[in-house]
């Protein structure tokens, strides 16, 4: 028998050796490359702060940044707002940008390049990077870094959630910064892999558009085509729906499903029930009952990993079960391409309740319940959905009504249970190259890894 090391528990220093009061900040890095490498980060950075002055530059000309927790940046929706408590400052694409409090979940990024000059908050510092010592691109890379994000979190200290990184012990990190010929190097086996992602990416697209155009062909209609909705459009007095320019656009949009080769019926010709999902809040401490998250359903596909603790009742248990065959629905988003997105529950989930924010649709003998799902998520059908929607408090909702009045092509059984095998045998073929793809993705991000680190040779 082999005997395995045991995980040190346990460990001792000196006094003078302290650096925070947190087990955590005894890490170290141990890069793996020359000595004369391993620099401070403020080797490669120059801090900046250039204020934006309120009284001359308009607020609503500014651009205002978001920063993922994933290091992309985007522009931040301000919901209407049009004033800015406190002080701003710009930051150009190229620039490296972090939150101080929530550096440790991986809030740290560059501006991209096709974005114009940004605005932020002083709980973002801002900085250039020196072209003469490193890439910026290069230094995205070691942000992304599981040993750099295990540096910011070895100096965070104390039991508060808002606890901040400040600008000096972000910029006394030290990194490996190589000459820029290896920077360039190891940046361009990365974007190739990237490249070589992005076309996996796009091969699922133009599946899934395929499955689709096919499902269209099958029901004797043409696929829509994409179009943007104009700024104005012009419809007849009758064709106006609901006192909505959206909702009106939406239905002059949608095909006439009555052209296909099959009967036209409403969602009471072919629905038994449609029912909202448990109200009651979830529970605070573990159960043997657990309630769906919102997110399970909203990707398109059933994800029953998303969930939480629920009130166990019997009650609950006897009202909001789930069962092989029930489609659920996103009842409400703040996002209308959300709402209405459909689940199919392939098999009984025991221990596991949809919650308010989710129908759940049974269907009657005449359709299938997996025909269903996917007719929901179609054009025609998605037409209907997005211009039924109500808008309250910054948030679309449908309501069970207008699902029992959905119009749906209803082929017979037969011409339903081909159809959903075509669409199994492409979505098999999807899911091969999305495993495939997802695979790459560990293995370039762990070459990458192993790359900056030093370990492996460029």
């Amino acid at each position: 028998m082999t005997d395995t090391p045991l995980e040190r528990k346990a460990f001792g220093v000196w006094f003078k050796e302290l650096r925070a009061w947190s087990v955590g900040s005894f890490f170290d890095v141990g890069w793996h490359w020359p000595t004369e490498f391993i620099r401070p980060l403020s080797d490669a950075l120059n801090k900046k702060h250039v204020e934006v002055d309120l009284k001359h530059q308009p607020f609503d000309s500014l651009t205002l940044a978001t920063l993922h927790f994933d290091g992309t940046i985007e522009p931040r929706d301000l919901r209407g707002k049009n004033t800015f408590k406190g002080r701003l400052h710009f930051a150009d694409p190229g620039d490296v940008i972090y939150s101080k409090i929530d550096v440790r979940n991986g809030a740290i990024g560059i501006v991209p390049d096709d974005m114009k000059r940004v605005a932020l908050s002083s709980e973002y510092p801002v900085y250039s990077v020196l072209p003469n010592v490193a890439l910026a691109e290069y230094i995205r890379l070691v942000f992304r870094t599981r040993y750099f994000r295990q540096a910011i979190n070895s100096m965070i200290s104390g039991a508060s959630g808002r606890k901040r990184v400040q600008p000096k012990q972000i910029e006394s990190l030290a990194i490996p910064l190589p000459p820029i010929h290896l920077q360039r190097a190891i940046v361009a086996r990365w974007q190739q892999a990237r490249q070589a992602i992005a076309e996996a990416e796009e091969r699922i697209k133009q599946l899934e558009a395929k499955i689709d155009a096919q499902f269209f062909s099958d029901l004797g209609l043409k696929p829509p085509q994409a179009v943007k909705r104009p700024k104005a459009f012009a419809v007849p007095w009758k064709d106006s729906f609901q006192w909505s320019g959206r909702a009106t656009y939406l239905l002059a949009q949608r095909h006439d499903l009555h052209k296909g080769k099959y009967p036209v019926v409403s969602g009471v010709d072919c629905l038994q029930e449609v029912k909202h999902g448990c109200g009651a809040p979830p529970s605070p401490k573990p159960t043997d009952l657990e309630i769906l998250k919102i997110s399970a359903v909203t990707r398109g596909s059933f994800d029953p990993q998303q969930k939480k603790y629920a009130q166990d009742k019997k009650r609950f248990r006897e009202d909001f079960d789930l069962k092989r065959g029930d489609v659920l629905m996103c009842r409400t988003n703040g996002t209308l391409e959300y709402v209405g997105m459909s689940a199919w529950v392939d098999k009984d989930m025991d221990n596991l309740i949809f919650p308010d924010k989710v129908i759940r649709v049974r269907s009657r003998d005449n359709i299938l319940p997996e025909y269903l799902w996917k007719i929901l998520q179609l054009q025609p059908i998605r037409a209907q959905i997005e211009a039924a929607a109500r808008t309250a408090v910054g948030n679309y909702a449908i309501g069970t009504h207008d699902i029992w009045n959905l119009q749906i092509p209803l082929p017979p059984l037969d011409v339903q249970r081909d159809l959903m095998r075509r669409v199994a045998e492409g979505r098999a073929e999807i899911a091969r190259e999305r495993a495939a793809a997802q695979q790459r993705a560990r293995d370039i991000e762990a070459e990458i890894e192993a790359l900056i680190l030093g370990t492996r040779a460029i």
